[in-house]
Order: C-alpha cells, then sequence, then structure tokens
C-alpha cells in the first residue's frame, strides 16, 4: 500500500464503492405497496414503477379516473349513441329509436338527419323538419329565366300548383325559370324504402345530363316528397317540378272555402262565390270548457259585415287565430257573465245564453239568434262556483319553483258534496251531519297533492283560542270521536272529511272551523297519512299561513 500507484487504485475504488452504495437504494426507492389501487406495479431490472391502469390518469401512486364521455375523442360510442361512464371504463348504448350495439346505431323504420354540434347531437326527421319551396315558376311548363339553386342547401319540400315533386324525365333547356333545368334521373322512392340517393341531372348543349350530382330523397307519411339538395354543380342551373303532380295542399278546406296562398303560406280562405242560401239552419260549433265557453260559427255564411254577439252585447265576436274561417264569442263559466244564465239540479249545472248574429250592425231582416248550453256534472268544485252566496274560504299558497296557488274550504249539506251552505251562517242542530270540503282551485297540481294536517273548532273565531277540539290532528282523524269520518286526505288535489254538529260546554253556542293546509309534493315526500286506530298524537304548530277558516255554524234554537 505504499507503492503510490497502488494507494491511488485503492482510493478509487473505495469512492466508487462509496457511489454504488448511495446510489442503488434509488432504484429500488419504489415499493409495490405504495402503488395506487388502481396501479400496477411493474418491474424492470432493479427498477419498479407503479403504472395506472387502463381508463386512470396519475403518477401511479395517485390515480384518478378518465371520463371517457367528456371527449368524442376519448370513446368510440356512435354519434347515435348515449355514453355512459364507468370507473376505469365506459359503455355506449342506442338512443331509444334506434337498434344497434352502441358503437353503430341505425334508425329503425325512418331515416333522420343528425348534426352533431361540440359534445352534443341533434337529429330531426325531414319529413318534419324541412324548408318550403312553393314558387310556380319551378314548373317545367315556365319559360326561361336565370334562378340559380346554387344556395339551396339541407332538406326541401315542393307545395303549390307548379307541382310538388321533381320530374322523373329529361326536362327542355331554358325552362324553370332557369337556362339549364334540372331533374331527378330515377324513380321516386316509396314510404318504405325509407330515404334513397338518386342522381339528379341538369340539361344542357343537348345532354340531358351535362352535369349532374347527388341527391337524397324520402317519402313521407301523406304523399309527399322531400328531397336533401346540395347547392348545383353550376349556374345557371335550377331545381324543376313536374306540374302533373299536384297535391291539394288545403285539406281541410271546406266547401264554402278555396286554398289560396297568402304572404307564402297556404290557407282555407271564404271563396267569392259561395252564398249560403238558408243561414237561418246554421249550427255553430260549441266547446264547454272548464272556465269558459265558446260558441264559433263558420266566417264564410254570406255576410258582408258580420256582428254576433251574446245577451250582453259587449261580448262580441273575434277571428280566430288559427284558423281564419271561424269567427267565436266566448264566455265565462259563470253565472251573470255576458248574460249567461244557470239552472241546476241534483246531478248537473247548466249554463245557457244566447247567440246574435247579423249582417252589419242595422239589420232589417229577422235577426238570427241561436240559443245555446253546457251542462256540468255537479262535483265538489263546480258546485261551489255555480252556488250564490256560499260559506267558503280561500288563501293562496305559493311553491318555489311551482307558482301560485288558491286553496279553498267550504261546508255541504250532503255527503256528495253537491250542495253547499249559502248565505253568511250556517244553522244546524246538534244531531245534524255538517261535510267540509277543501280543495285546490287554481295551480298546477300534476306533482301536488292536499293534504289537511290539522283541522280544529274553536267558539270563536281566533284560531288561537285556548279552547280548541281537534277534527284532524297530524294529518289523522281524531280517534277519541267515532262520528268523524276522513274519506279523502293526502292523495289528490282536494280532501274530504264531516263530522256530527255539536256544541262547546257551556255558554257558547257557535262554532267556527279552521283547517291547515299543505301542498304535498308526491316526488320528493310521503304524502298519504298512516293513522293507526288508536294512540295519542301531539299537536302540531299552525301555519297561519296556510290556515283556513269558516264560520260560524249556529247551533238551531240559540238564535
Amino acid at each position: 500500500m505504499k507503492d503510490p500507484f497502488h494507494l491511488l487504485l485503492f482510493l478509487i475504488g473505495l469512492k466508487c464503492s462509496t457511489f454504488a452504495q448511495t446510489t442503488s437504494p434509488t432504484k429500488a426507492a419504489v415499493h409495490c405497496s405504495d402503488c395506487h389501487h388502481n396501479a400496477a406495479c411493474e418491474e424492470h431490472g432493479d427498477l419498479r414503477q407503479c403504472v395506472c391502469r387502463h381508463g386512470f390518469t396519475g403518477n401511479g401512486t395517485n390515480c384518478s379516473d378518465v371520463d371517457e364521455c367528456s371527449s368524442f375523442d376519448l370513446n368510440r360510442c356512435h354519434s347515435l349513441a348515449t355514453c355512459i361512464n364507468y370507473q376505469g371504463s365506459y359503455s355506449c348504448s342506442c338512443r331509444e329509436g334506434y337498434n344497434g350495439d352502441g358503437y353503430r346505431c341505425e334508425a329503425r323504420g325512418f331515416a333522420e338527419e343528425c348534426v352533431r354540434n361540440n359534445r352534443s347531437v341533434s337529429c330531426s326527421d325531414p319529413c318534419m323538419s324541412h324548408t318550403v319551396l312553393d314558387q310556380t315558376w319551378r314548373s317545367t311548363s315556365y319559360g326561361s329565366g336565370s334562378n340559380c339553386d346554387r344556395d339551396k342547401r339541407g332538406w326541401y319540400r315542393f307545395i303549390g300548383s307548379g307541382g310538388e315533386r321533381m320530374p322523373e324525365s329529361c326536362v327542355p333547356i331554358n325552362r324553370c325559370n332557369t337556362h339549364a333545368p334540372m331533374w331527378l334521373n330515377g324513380t321516386h322512392p316509396t314510404s318504405e324504402a325509407g330515404t334513397v340517393t338518386r342522381i339528379a341531372c341538369a340539361h344542357w348543349n343537348g345532354n340531358c345530363c351535362s352535369w349532374s350530382i347527388p341527391v337524397q330523397v324520402k317519402a313521407c307519411v301523406g304523399g309527399y316528397y322531400v328531397y336533401k339538395f346540395d347547392g348545383t354543380p353550376a349556374c345557371t342551373l335550377s331545381y324543376c317540378t313536374d306540374p302533373s303532380y299536384v297535391e291539394n295542399p288545403c285539406p281541410q278546406c271546406n266547401a264554402a272555402e278555396e286554398c289560396k296562398m297568402v304572404n307564402g303560406t297556404w290557407g282555407c280562405y271564404c271563396s267569392q262565390s259561395f252564398n249560403s242560401s238558408d243561414i237561418s239552419n246554421l249550427e255553430p260549433r260549441l266547446e264547454c270548457g272548464a272556465n269558459e265557453i265558446k260558441v264559433s260559427v263558420e266566417k264564410c255564411i254570406g255576410f258582408q259585415n258580420m256582428i254576433m254577439s251574446l245577451r250582453d252585447h259587449s261580448c262580441v265576436a273575434f277571428e280566430e287565430q288559427r284558423n281564419r274561417t271561424m269567427v267565436s264569442v266566448v264566455t265565462p263559466t259563470q253565472a251573470g257573465q255576458c248574460g249567461t244564465e244557470l239552472t241546476k239540479n241534483e246531478t248537473h249545472a247548466t249554463y245557457s245564453n244566447t247567440l246574435y248574429l247579423g249582417d252589419g250592425a242595422v239589420i232589417r231582416e229577422n235577426e238570427i239568434k241561436i240559443n245555446f248550453h253546457c251542462s256540468y256534472p255537479l262535483n265538489m268544485e263546480i258546485s261551489l262556483e255555480a252556488a250564490i252566496q256560499p260559506i267558503v274560504s280561500s288563501v293562496n299558497i305559493t311553491v318555489e319553483g311551482a307558482g301560485e296557488f288558491i286553496v279553498k274550504m267550504a261546508l255541504y249539506r250532503d255527503p256528495n258534496y253537491t250542495s253547499p251552505y249559502e248565505g253568511e251562517k250556517a244553522v244546524l242542530s246538534t244531531k245534524a251531519w255538517l261535510y267540509v270540503g277543501v280543495m285546490v282551485t287554481n295551480g298546477d297540481t300534476s306533482q301536488f297533492v292536499l293534504r289537511m294536517d290539522n283541522c280544529f273548532a274553536t267558539p270563536t273565531a281566533n284560531a288561537t283560542d285556548p279552547l280548541k277540539y281537534y277534527i284532524i290532528q297530524n294529518s289523522c282523524p281524531n280517534p277519541q270521536d267515532s262520528a268523524i269520518t276522513v274519506p279523502e286526505n293526502g292523495v289528490a288535489p282536494q280532501g274530504r272529511f264531516s263530522l256530527q254538529v255539536f256544541k262547546f260546554v257551556g255558554n257558547h253556542n257557535l262554532v267556527h272551523l279552521h283547517c291547515e293546509v299543505h301542498l304535498c309534493d308526491t316526488g320528493s315526500e310521503p304524502c298519504k297519512p298512516s293513522c293507526p286506530g288508536i294512540g295519542s298524537r301531539r299537536a302540531a304548530d299552525i301555519r297561519t299561513a296556510h290556515i283556513l277558516h269558516l264560520g260560524p255554524i249556529i247551533r238551531k234554537g240559540s238564535m
């Protein structure tokens, strides 16, 4: 070791050994126990590495799921399929109305036009979604012009007297308001064939197919066709129509009307040649609605200046916006409105009025008068609306996201809840039965039902009177009183209960009813009460914002 050369070799070896001892643990610094549960431990010689499994991303010690449905580039789902993401994977399923495994989907029975917009795909049936071309100059019988259809891209339908489908044979040049007319080189498909591809040819310079371009064609229910155009190969070229193939664009017109195009839209309008020979036998159209009654007559009855009203002449006619051949007048389904009269029996309420019709404000001949009526079977709400001064209470309830509701409570004489008490008070003997109905009369009740939470009686009109008797408590009838029945609660937009009339002990001859109500969301909470036959119940807090009050009920003989 005294030799300098050997001493140098010793020192170099010592340094290398030290270096190896300090660097070799770095290669094995990663242990398989450090890997995330969604990662795999891979060994490459002395080197160990944690690698996230397929469908996950990260450094191996921390792996997170890849949402393959977040981008079309990360999945292989068809554009008509729905992508569903899972931990480490995804699945594809064709949308309703389509067949396939999710990676390829086809429409069932009809073809749709689908457009991809970023992450969304919108599809529509071209028979329902298209642009109408109604120019009469597209007819092959029309002469020359300079029209060019290079901008016609998308689905189109031909209508009108110029023809409603493309010609299937070569068209002479300088027709259809263009130089080189385009025709369909092939036959039109049947409705069973779905969407087909044909060739549209343009005639020019002695060649019936001097230019050509593919066109998609579909036969639609109703006997018409739609075409998918992609412009024209050149100008001046136009798509033509066959004037011998014309369907009636206004099949709904009656004998007094004619089909005309006004402002680019086909419609039914009064025929100038029509003249009714017997207007006195006119039969109006009557619509009996829940809130209004509408009576309508055909406008094409021969009057030059039709005047139409009800008994109250302020209720005059108006022209139907969606049906230009009808003139209508409306009255609310209420007695006294527009001169409407109400009659009722044990089963029905009948509203009647008279329609007055004339040609102009001054009449020299007999005025036409047509009596009409609408009858409604009585129920709890209709009988209340048909009553004169019923004993009723109402409260407005606002539900966030659902709007405003009106809830009413009324007293009825009969178990059918069709004969409400009328006047300022109800006078009954203590042996009589009282029927109470609570109902939602305004608002969308598609997801709500009415629940009576607490109904009780007091000797005064004060709902906080310490002397009270519970009829319904915590949505259930008082189990200590067999004279109380609750046939309907928490199952419909109305509730009902009945009880035998009573009086409070002492010098009390009046009874006032109070009822706390709740609009119950059937989709998020239990609404139908579960009421045992016996058991004690705690008194619920009264929410005065949703409480109804009725009374007084007076014991007979105490007045």
